[in-house]
């Protein structure tokens, strides 16, 4: 990863901030985004920092599509070109019922789906251009089996991992894009969720550094895999 540019979404804290960390020890310069935790990307910027790299921590609501443009902006123009796009911002909905408002609906596909699409669709204009690239997608195991109690969330991880097979065959003659689905991690709302809601859902929570050792693998040169939503989950419900 030495030298690489690397962008990755959602980067202050949770899985993306691990993966940044982990690259940039790897050797690659980082721009992260974060939408709120100033606190959190400064912390995550220092930490990169130390590791001799170059880091860039940007304020965005990717929901905007302007803002997501900015983003790809701001980064060609800091470092030319871009190599690795890890699209990990989100946020979990849970109580979301199958009948639920639409408000909720609507915000929670535009922060699990509609962010990604808006962020894809400009760095995609750059790996053409470059005539190379890589995209990682964080969905989720849920994108498999439905939950009644996030059931938008669902359903937005599920588009996520849809749309990536179709970004894996636009880029197919020189990248490649593929998902990768985490059961329940050691992040945000998981660290703090009822020990019932734990017992009904989850086996096993994943620590942050398993998804972020598959995520790096994905972007590895070595990596031949493309169009794959790959599962990093302990629950025995998908083992059929």
């Amino acid at each position: 990863m030495k030298n690489k540019i690397v962008i990755i979404t959602g980067g202050s804290s949770g899985i993306g901030a691990t993966t940044a960390l982990m690259f940039a020890k790897q050797g690659a310069n980082i721009i992260f985004t974060y939408k709120e935790n100033k606190k959190g990307a400064e912390e995550i910027k220092n930490k990169i920092k130390d590791f001799g790299v170059k880091v860039l921590a940007t304020q965005a609501d990717l929901t905007i599509e302007s803002e997501a443009k900015r983003v790809i902006n701001e980064t060609i123009r800091e470092f030319g070109h871009i190599d690795i796009l890890v699209n990990n911002a989100g946020r979990y909905i849970d109580g979301d019922e199958w009948n639920g408002s639409s408000e909720i609906w609507i915000k929670s596909l535009q922060q699990n789906l509609v962010s990604v699409m808006s962020v894809s669709k400009y760095a995609i204009e750059i790996f053409q251009k470059q005539k190379s690239g890589v995209m990682i997608n964080i969905s989720s195991r849920y994108s498999k089996d439905g939950q009644f109690d996030s059931i938008s969330y669902a359903a937005a991880k599920a588009g996520v991992a849809n749309i990536t097979q179709a970004y894996a065959k636009l880029l197919s003659p020189f990248g490649r894009a593929n998902s990768v689905s985490p059961s329940a991690t050691k992040v945000g709302y998981w660290l703090t969720a009822p020990k019932e809601e734990l017992e009904k859902k989850e086996n096993r929570l994943i620590e942050p550094e398993k998804v972020a050792e598959q995520i790096l693998a994905l972007a590895s040169d070595n990596c031949t895999i493309n169009g794959q939503n790959i599962f990093v989950d302990f629950n025995s419900n998908l083992i059929k």
